[in-house]
């Protein structure tokens, strides 16, 4: 990069080879803000093209009048287990099979009459008649990577173009609710598909920065910088925003827009109590903390409702470490308790407070794991066939959609696509899968390629 000159000719700012794209942490993280001692070069740190997330949603003919609106479901919780965890040992065990197929734990019964969970599930066994589990959950990409991104994106892995996440999408079509971010991951953005892919970086998530589960946690980007009070700050919106002017009538660049609606957002998350509140996980009572485990899935997950109650459209959170290849037994008696633990309990917290109906719940892996069990005591990567659950939203209660085979080796009965799956996602928020957004090179490009809306999933 140029070395930015210690009094810069205007003719600096207006060369797009000065600016990089910043990323979401800095735009909404108000210390950036703060420090107008900032040179004008740091303020106006944008892509001066960025064609490709001011058009995006833009289409060429009939998708053209796709209009996303809200739909059945208002908001997304997308709990996601990394590392691929084993359809055999949670929610599709394999109670007939030999024991190198079995594995090591038993099954129980669950809400769902003549179906079984693996024992380590008994509270989701509970709440099943809630939910709906998809046995048959297939693709072809056998590496965390790619399995990650399929699971993210609804896309395989392209050399060509970075797909953006589904939370970025949601973001793009839907927009922010009640001054606070539309996608947010707690508590950190987990993997590099998770954010805005061709779009702009607008729409990519805001973090929280810190586990919900540490004691004294904050959201840092929520406070003030030291030294700045809310009147310097006013002083600071009101210089911004004569810099944003001046750099107008020089240019037409559209990052400026762009730039001024994360200034926008920040300033009204940090002037917005309702929205500081949001992120405030100790206004829980304790008895309810407790009941969603005093650990990170169950403080992650916690936090996720609070969110959506208070206006966030999509959050994204990760729990445990399930790339089981040696030693599955032990993995999952240290990972499932707390996942089990928690997911009821938001089932449950979600149906009592009547949001279950608007806000679906997805717990999600990237791939499953393979049918024997290996020497090593444990299972590898086995992308055929796998489980995920949905919960709310619309989804129908008390489901179990397709089979696997005997062992676990194919999928018997209702394969289910990438695609099938978050086009079903997309259809329950309002948003047309078939639109077209455009990537960069004026490139149209669906928000979901060849995949189906599953409506023998929906209410």
């Amino acid at each position: 990069m140029t070395q930015r000159p210690d009094r810069p000719d205007p003719s600096y700012f207006s060369d797009p080879a000065h600016f990089r794209k910043p990323t979401r942490r800095e735009f909404l993280y108000v210390g950036f803000l703060g420090g107008l001692s900032l040179t004008l070069g740091d303020v106006l740190r944008a892509e001066a093209q960025t064609k490709s997330s001011t058009v995006a949603g833009g289409a060429a003919g009939p998708e053209a009048e796709m209009v996303s609106k809200e739909g059945v479901a208002k908001s997304v919780i997308q709990i996601f287990l990394p590392g691929g965890m084993s359809a055999q040992e949670s929610f599709d065990p394999k109670i007939y099979a030999p024991s190198e197929y079995r594995g090591a734990f038993g099954s129980i019964p669950c809400k769902i009459d003549g179906e079984r969970f693996s024992e380590l599930f008994s509270k989701t066994a509970q709440i099943a008649d809630r939910c709906t589990v998809i046995r048959s959950m297939t693709h072809g990409e056998a590496a965390h990577e790619r399995g990650v991104h399929n699971m993210f994106t609804g896309y395989r892995p392209s050399p060509a173009i970075q797909f953006p996440s589904m939370g970025s999408v949601v973001s793009h079509e839907l927009g922010s609710r009640n001054d606070l971010p539309p996608y947010v991951c707690v508590p950190h953005v987990p993997n590099e598909f998770a954010t805005s892919g061709y779009l702009s970086s607008a729409f990519g998530p805001f973090s929280l920065g810190s586990d919900p589960a540490d004691k004294g946690f904050t959201v840092r980007d929520l406070s003030l910088p030291p030294g700045v009070d809310a009147q310097r700050m006013d002083r600071r919106k009101g210089l911004l925003a004569l810099v944003d002017a001046h750099f107008r009538s020089q240019e037409k660049a559209d990052a400026l827009s762009s730039m001024d609606s994360f200034y926008q957002r920040a300033y009204a998350m940090i002037s917005s109590p309702k929205a500081k509140e949001a992120f405030n996980i100790q206004a829980e009572p304790e008895a309810l903390r407790n009941s969603y485990g005093m650990n990170q899935a169950g403080q992650r997950m916690l936090m996720a409702r609070r969110l959506v109650e208070a206006g966030v459209r999509f959050v994204s959170l990760t729990a445990g470490s399930w790339d089981h290849h040696t030693g599955i037994e032990g993995g999952m008696r240290g990972n499932a308790p707390h996942v089990d633990q928690a997911f009821a309990a938001l089932i449950t917290d979600l149906e009592q407070r009547g949001m279950l109906g608007s806000t679906l719940v997805m717990l999600t892996t990237e791939f499953g794991r393979s049918p024997k069990i290996n020497s090593t005591a444990g299972r590898d990567h086995y992308p055929k066939v796998f489980s995920i659950v949905m919960a709310g939203g619309g989804i129908k209660r008390g489901l179990v959609y397709g089979k696997s085979d005997a062992t676990s080796v194919d999928v018997d009965e209702n394969p289910v696509s990438v695609p099938d799956y978050a086009a079903t996602v997309y259809h329950q928020l309002g948003i047309p899968f078939e639109k077209r957004l455009m990537s960069p090179g004026d490139r149209p490009i669906d928000i979901v390629r060849g995949g189906k809306v599953l409506t023998e999933l929906l209410v």
